[in-house]
């Protein structure tokens, strides 16, 4: 089945439609998992004004510290930035618009998104900023506030192993937001370790169906150790 077949051969092809002003998500949790050539071919590329919606935004100079270091995100939406020197410049000159979440909160908000769930409840954040200018509600005597779902117009994720239809597995705690975010992109383009032939993998253990999958690019990996502790 040729037409179901979701490998491309070059960044330009994984990136393609790729435009100023939209809403990208970036799989990773610091630098596990970040889907690094990709993150290097938008940069290449030189797109601005980006909302770019994941975990943290890297460190100076690698991970999504290479879009900072080129001004081209807009807005972050995430929940730890505490890595990145660059990051706290921008933010305090007003160049860049941030929109701190609590990590569970930002998990659920992409999962819903993925799911065509349009917002829910959640007790996090109430009577706190996170809470301020959102809709609250009581349940059971409990307060709630009012989260919208996320989505994205591009999903740049990181998978282990994927077969030429997309299926995906996962590798321990690279798999992070790479999942949920998977499923919540227009286009959602996957950089992989490894491409094998379709029935190769079990299916008792793939993680994302290729059914959210469109795009599929065999990467080569520094996987940069983001803070290395060693003893004396």
């Amino acid at each position: 089945m040729p037409g179901f077949n979701k490998v491309v051969k070059t960044y330009d092809e994984a990136c393609a439609g790729l435009e100023d002003n939209m809403t990208c998500m970036f799989g990773g949790f610091g630098l596990c998992g970040i889907p690094e050539g990709l993150i290097a071919k938008v940069n290449e590329l030189g797109v601005k004004g980006l909302t770019c919606i994941s975990n943290n935004a890297g460190v100076d100079g690698f991970g999504l510290g290479k879009l900072l270091d080129k001004r081209q995100i807009k807005t972050m939406i995430s929940s730890y930035v505490g890595e990145n020197a660059l990051f706290e410049e921008l933010l305090l000159s007003g160049e860049l618009e941030v929109k701190l979440t609590p990590q569970g909160t930002l998990a659920e908000k992409i999962r819903a998104g993925g799911a065509g769930i349009p917002a829910f409840y959640t007790p996090t954040g109430y009577m706190t900023v996170v809470a301020e200018g959102k809709h609250v509600s009581q349940y059971h005597g409990k307060n709630y506030i009012l989260e919208e779902s996320l989505t994205a117009d591009f999903s740049f994720i990181k998978a282990w192993k994927a077969d030429k239809h997309g299926n995906l597995i996962y590798r321990k705690t690279a798999m992070n937001f790479n999942p949920m975010m998977a499923t919540a992109g227009k286009i959602t383009v996957v950089e992989v370790e490894e491409i094998v032939e379709v029935g190769e993998l079990d299916p008792n253990f793939i993680h994302t169906p290729g059914i959210y999958v469109d795009r599929v690019i065999q990467g080569k990996f520094e996987k940069r150790i983001e803070r290395k502790m060693i003893s004396k």
